[in-house]
């Protein structure tokens, strides 16, 4: 949940018509809504650090989810423009300095990735990353950060793993790659935005599969729903 000194209707009145307004003015997914109905949207960011404060949005990948059923022909990655030259990054993301002098604006990219996330709640591996970039970003485009409703699969495995114990679990053992290969899904080439949202999308399902496997009743957002 993201917080502002000023009023939030006086926020919405603000802000500029376009996929933005639309999502903050637009009725929040049910938390009551069956998973196997529930619409949402696995997103990675990819950046130049691990601080939102100082580091910045290089590329974001996004694949919706439609109950139990990811549609690729919805998925797609913007390249955003740095205000820094990428450097030593280049080759962990594959991205260049040349490519990201040809990306899309800050706004131009929120505009995309916000109108995918339309009606739908965010999916991400360690959301503090994700709302983080993603809310400092708005804030630097249009002055305030959006309440974002997000489930997290890094949250799930924890939960997941810490059922019937007493000890957390063992270092790592949350990890995207590793949450993955608990389930026997494939390992695919990290650090690429696109990949990394279809890799969190997959394990939503696996792990949800798993919570729908212990019981009897339905789950519904509410009962994987971060904030």
């Amino acid at each position: 949940m993201w917080f502002n000194t000023r009023s939030w209707s006086r926020v919405t009145q603000e802000i500029p018509d376009g996929p933005i307004r639309q999502y903050v003015v637009d009725d929040k997914p049910d938390p009551a809504t069956p998973l196997t109905q529930a619409r949402l949207l696995a997103v990675d960011v990819e950046t130049t650090g691990m601080d939102p404060k100082k580091d910045q949005i290089l590329s974001i990948g996004f694949v919706p989810v439609n109950g139990t059923q990811i549609d690729l022909s919805g998925a797609g990655q913007v390249l955003v423009r740095a205000g820094v030259e990428v450097g030593d990054s280049a080759s962990i993301h594959g991205i260049t300095d040349d490519a990201i002098a040809d990306a899309l604006t800050p706004s131009e990219a929120l505009d995309v990735v916000f109108g995918a996330l339309r009606g739908r709640v965010m999916i991400c591996h360690h959301a503090a990353m994700e709302t983080g970039f993603i809310g400092n970003a708005c804030n630097a485009v249009h002055g305030f950060r959006p309440r974002l409703s997000v489930v997290d699969t890094l949250a799930l495995q924890f939960r997941l793993l810490s059922q019937g114990f007493d000890e957390e679990p063992p270092p790592g053992s949350l990890r995207l790659w590793t949450a993955r290969s608990q389930f026997g899904l494939p390992r695919y080439a990290a650090h690429n935005a696109l990949t990394d949202a279809l890799a969190c999308a997959e394990l939503y399902l696996a792990q949800t599969a798993e919570f729908q496997a212990a019981t009897t009743k339905p789950l519904t957002l509410k009962s994987v729903l971060k904030y």
